[in-house]
């Protein structure tokens, strides 16, 4: 299993920049295709509103986003140009979660950017990336709108809870963990009782890393500090560049409401992070 088909979201905002030039070397890396994704999403218009905008607005709205668009192809190529990588560009009218979501489900790989309040312009943006990251069936790297990660991979925190999630996580970020020079699996406050996490926690699964090659370390921590807390701090204090996690083990509405892991890395993420769902 390899990364052979890496799709990047594209947009006019700021951080994209750093995701796309992540984006590169990992396609890069891999040897894979990149192909740039950018969504003519138009702003919601209620239905009562709508009627009352002339057609020459709505025309004017429709070339302005496709000048937009138009835009945001030129700096995709002006950036992979020179990058040796193979690349498409892929501009399409829709909701954003929705085609992201179903493009999504054509590749290997997705890379997205963190959602970031103070960039909330169209409809679905403050919803990006969880609903993306729970329909879209594909492993998703979540970059952080902060700083810039030419290196991903390299020093791998597997996040390991025994779950479902967690599972398939792993299964997901197999090329990454067999090119890694570090990884290492996290259990923060295990559970004794739970069947499957072993006598030591992460055990288990570092052995079946071992059988497909990769050299992981198991570690464990009981503490006080909130889970996802926890991992930033091992994260930082390891000088990681990738945390490998499963996404919304609970309901998401339950751990936006109640607090989860999910929720917390993806709202304080400090570096890139691998979710499946």
């Amino acid at each position: 299993m390899t990364y052979k088909d890496i799709l990047v979201h594209i947009d006019t905002l700021a951080p994209c920049k750093a995701r796309l030039a992540a984006a590169i070397n990992l396609a890069k890396a891999f040897d894979a295709r990149l192909t740039g994704l950018f969504v003519r999403a138009r702003p919601y218009i209620p239905q009562y509103a709508e009627a009352q905008i002339s057609p020459e607005i709505l025309e004017a709205q429709a070339k302005d986003l496709a000048r937009i668009a138009a835009e945001a192809g030129k700096m995709f190529n002006a950036a992979t140009k020179s990058s040796g990588v193979q690349t498409e560009w892929r501009s399409i009218e829709g909701d954003s979660l929705d085609v992201i979501s179903l493009q999504a489900r054509y590749f290997d790989l997705v890379v997205v950017g963190q959602g970031n309040p103070g960039d909330i312009l169209l409809p679905g943006d403050r919803d990006m990336p969880d609903d993306v990251l729970m329909t879209c069936g594909r492993p998703v790297v979540v970059v952080p709108f902060v700083g810039a990660y030419p290196i991903i991979g390299e020093t791998v925190i597997v996040a390991w809870d025994a779950s479902a999630t967690a599972a398939r996580a792993v299964h997901d970020a197999m090329p990454f963990l067999k090119a890694a020079k570090s990884v290492t699996v996290m259990v923060v406050n295990p559970m004794t009782d739970t069947r499957g996490i072993g006598d030591a926690p992460g055990a288990d699964v570092a052995a079946h890393l071992a059988r497909h090659g990769v050299k992981a370390t198991a570690d464990h921590v009981q503490c006080d500090i909130a889970p996802g807390d926890m991992l930033l701090s091992r994260a930082a204090d390891m000088s990681a560049d990738l945390i490998v996690m499963g996404a919304y083990g609970h309901a998401r509405w339950r751990e936006v409401v109640l607090g989860g892991v999910t929720d917390h890395i993806l709202n304080h993420m400090t570096v890139p992070v691998l979710m499946s769902h």
